[in-house]
Protein backbone atom coordinates (compact mmCIF):
# COMPACT_ATOMS: atom_id res chain seq x y z
CA UNK A 1 0.00 0.00 0.00
CA UNK A 2 1.51 3.17 -1.07
CA UNK A 3 -0.63 6.34 -0.37
CA UNK A 4 0.61 10.23 -1.10
CA UNK A 5 -1.95 12.60 -0.24
CA UNK A 6 -1.55 16.64 0.42
CA UNK A 7 -4.10 18.66 2.35
CA UNK A 8 -4.14 22.30 4.20
CA UNK A 9 -6.52 24.86 5.63
CA UNK A 10 -6.07 28.03 5.48
CA UNK A 11 -7.24 30.14 8.96
CA UNK A 12 -9.21 33.14 7.51
CA UNK A 13 -10.23 35.82 9.93
CA UNK A 14 -9.29 33.38 13.02
CA UNK A 15 -12.81 32.53 13.07
CA UNK A 16 -14.08 31.03 10.01
CA UNK A 17 -12.11 27.92 8.67
CA UNK A 18 -12.08 26.72 5.08
CA UNK A 19 -10.93 23.15 4.77
CA UNK A 20 -10.14 22.83 1.39
CA UNK A 21 -8.23 20.00 -0.92
CA UNK A 22 -6.04 20.76 -3.67
CA UNK A 23 -6.78 24.86 -3.45
CA UNK A 24 -4.08 26.24 -5.77
CA UNK A 25 -3.43 29.65 -3.69
CA UNK A 26 -0.82 31.85 -5.21
CA UNK A 27 1.83 32.48 -3.07
CA UNK A 28 2.59 31.14 0.95
CA UNK A 29 5.25 31.53 3.16
CA UNK A 30 6.50 28.56 5.42
CA UNK A 31 6.99 29.53 8.92
CA UNK A 32 10.36 30.10 10.28
CA UNK A 33 11.79 30.90 13.32
CA UNK A 34 13.78 33.36 11.60
CA UNK A 35 11.05 35.33 9.62
CA UNK A 36 8.93 38.21 10.87
CA UNK A 37 5.64 39.51 9.43
CA UNK A 38 6.08 43.35 7.99
CA UNK A 39 2.83 44.66 6.95
CA UNK A 40 4.49 44.63 3.15
CA UNK A 41 3.45 40.88 3.51
CA UNK A 42 -0.62 41.53 3.99
CA UNK A 43 -1.39 41.85 0.03
CA UNK A 44 -5.31 40.97 0.37
CA UNK A 45 -7.89 43.54 -0.40
CA UNK A 46 -9.40 44.74 3.18
CA UNK A 47 -12.89 43.69 3.08
CA UNK A 48 -15.82 46.59 2.96
CA UNK A 49 -17.72 45.45 5.61
CA UNK A 50 -14.18 44.53 7.91
CA UNK A 51 -14.58 45.28 11.45
CA UNK A 52 -11.08 43.71 12.19
CA UNK A 53 -7.86 45.87 11.99
CA UNK A 54 -6.56 42.95 10.07
CA UNK A 55 -6.34 39.34 9.35
CA UNK A 56 -3.42 36.88 8.78
CA UNK A 57 -4.29 34.07 7.02
CA UNK A 58 -2.28 31.22 7.95
CA UNK A 59 -2.46 27.42 8.03
CA UNK A 60 -1.25 23.84 8.35
CA UNK A 61 -0.36 21.87 5.11
CA UNK A 62 0.77 17.69 5.41
CA UNK A 63 1.43 14.63 2.85
CA UNK A 64 2.46 11.72 3.41
CA UNK A 65 3.16 8.31 2.26
CA UNK A 66 2.44 5.12 4.20
CA UNK A 67 3.68 2.10 3.30
CA UNK A 68 2.52 -1.20 4.90
CA UNK A 69 4.76 -3.84 5.10
CA UNK A 70 4.80 -7.20 7.40
CA UNK A 71 1.77 -6.07 8.89
CA UNK A 72 3.54 -2.57 9.66
CA UNK A 73 2.80 0.52 8.62
CA UNK A 74 5.51 3.11 8.41
CA UNK A 75 4.68 6.59 7.58
CA UNK A 76 6.59 9.53 5.93
CA UNK A 77 5.29 12.70 6.63
CA UNK A 78 5.73 16.71 6.19
CA UNK A 79 3.62 19.14 7.89
CA UNK A 80 3.96 22.47 7.66
CA UNK A 81 2.90 26.31 8.25
CA UNK A 82 1.92 28.68 5.70
CA UNK A 83 1.48 32.48 5.87
CA UNK A 84 -1.04 33.50 3.19
CA UNK A 85 -0.04 36.83 1.63
CA UNK A 86 -2.58 37.16 -0.86
CA UNK A 87 -5.44 36.59 1.98
CA UNK A 88 -3.98 38.60 4.30
CA UNK A 89 -4.85 42.09 4.81
CA UNK A 90 -4.36 45.29 7.20
CA UNK A 91 -5.85 48.56 7.87
CA UNK A 92 -2.86 51.11 7.33
CA UNK A 93 -5.00 54.02 9.39
CA UNK A 94 -5.26 51.67 12.68
CA UNK A 95 -2.82 49.14 12.74
CA UNK A 96 0.49 49.34 14.55
CA UNK A 97 3.66 47.50 15.66
CA UNK A 98 1.14 45.90 18.71
CA UNK A 99 -1.14 44.95 16.11
CA UNK A 100 1.61 43.53 13.68
CA UNK A 101 2.98 41.47 16.71
CA UNK A 102 -0.79 40.22 17.34
CA UNK A 103 -0.57 39.33 13.80
CA UNK A 104 3.27 37.28 13.92
CA UNK A 105 1.56 35.13 16.72
CA UNK A 106 -1.21 33.96 14.96
CA UNK A 107 1.20 32.68 12.59
CA UNK A 108 3.29 31.74 15.26
CA UNK A 109 0.64 29.64 16.91
CA UNK A 110 0.16 27.98 13.49
CA UNK A 111 3.38 26.63 14.05
CA UNK A 112 2.91 25.58 17.41
CA UNK A 113 -0.06 23.35 16.05
CA UNK A 114 2.06 22.33 12.97
CA UNK A 115 4.37 20.65 15.79
CA UNK A 116 1.51 19.17 17.74
CA UNK A 117 0.52 17.11 14.69
CA UNK A 118 4.15 16.34 13.81
CA UNK A 119 4.43 14.97 17.44
CA UNK A 120 1.28 13.22 17.16
CA UNK A 121 2.24 11.14 13.75
CA UNK A 122 5.50 10.74 14.74
CA UNK A 123 4.18 9.28 18.20
CA UNK A 124 1.07 6.83 16.57
CA UNK A 125 1.35 3.17 15.68
CA UNK A 126 -0.97 3.22 12.41
CA UNK A 127 -2.97 0.28 11.14
CA UNK A 128 -3.88 -0.34 7.44
CA UNK A 129 -6.49 2.26 7.91
CA UNK A 130 -3.67 4.86 7.87
CA UNK A 131 -5.80 7.50 5.89
CA UNK A 132 -8.58 7.96 8.19
CA UNK A 133 -6.37 7.73 11.23
CA UNK A 134 -4.24 10.81 9.39
CA UNK A 135 -7.03 12.45 8.93
CA UNK A 136 -8.74 11.80 12.12
CA UNK A 137 -5.15 13.54 13.73
CA UNK A 138 -5.50 16.40 11.52
CA UNK A 139 -9.22 17.38 11.64
CA UNK A 140 -8.57 17.38 15.83
CA UNK A 141 -5.13 19.66 15.58
CA UNK A 142 -7.54 22.25 13.35
CA UNK A 143 -10.56 21.76 16.02
CA UNK A 144 -7.63 22.54 18.75
CA UNK A 145 -5.72 25.23 16.29
CA UNK A 146 -9.41 27.08 16.24
CA UNK A 147 -10.04 27.09 19.31
CA UNK A 148 -6.74 28.34 20.72
CA UNK A 149 -7.08 30.92 18.00
CA UNK A 150 -9.77 32.66 19.06
CA UNK A 151 -8.94 32.14 23.05
CA UNK A 152 -5.95 34.13 22.30
CA UNK A 153 -8.31 36.94 20.66
CA UNK A 154 -10.81 37.27 23.08
CA UNK A 155 -7.63 36.69 25.94
CA UNK A 156 -5.62 39.85 24.27
CA UNK A 157 -9.07 41.88 22.75
CA UNK A 158 -7.27 41.47 19.71
CA UNK A 159 -4.04 43.06 20.89
CA UNK A 160 -5.58 45.93 23.12
CA UNK A 161 -5.05 44.25 26.09
CA UNK A 162 -1.30 44.76 26.02
CA UNK A 163 -0.52 42.78 29.19
CA UNK A 164 -2.37 40.06 27.93
CA UNK A 165 -1.00 40.37 24.77
CA UNK A 166 2.55 40.50 26.27
CA UNK A 167 1.90 37.39 28.33
CA UNK A 168 0.51 35.26 25.31
CA UNK A 169 3.66 36.27 23.10
CA UNK A 170 5.77 34.68 26.41
CA UNK A 171 3.41 31.93 26.52
CA UNK A 172 3.81 31.39 22.88
CA UNK A 173 7.39 32.19 22.79
CA UNK A 174 7.68 29.24 25.44
CA UNK A 175 5.63 26.45 24.11
CA UNK A 176 7.39 27.23 20.97
CA UNK A 177 11.31 26.50 22.55
CA UNK A 178 9.54 23.30 24.21
CA UNK A 179 8.23 22.09 21.11
CA UNK A 180 11.70 22.70 18.90
CA UNK A 181 12.49 18.99 18.64
CA UNK A 182 9.61 18.35 16.57
CA UNK A 183 10.33 21.61 14.05
CA UNK A 184 10.94 21.27 10.35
Amino acid sequence: MDIRLKFFLPLLAVFSMTITYGQDIQESISWSKDFRLSWEYFKGPVPPDAVAAATTASGISYEYSANLMFNEVTLDFKVDAFFYPQESWYKPAVCDSVTLNHEQLHFDIAELYARKMRKQLQETSFSDNVKAEVREIYQNVLHELASYQERYDWETDFSRNLKAQLRWQKKIEKALLESSEFSN
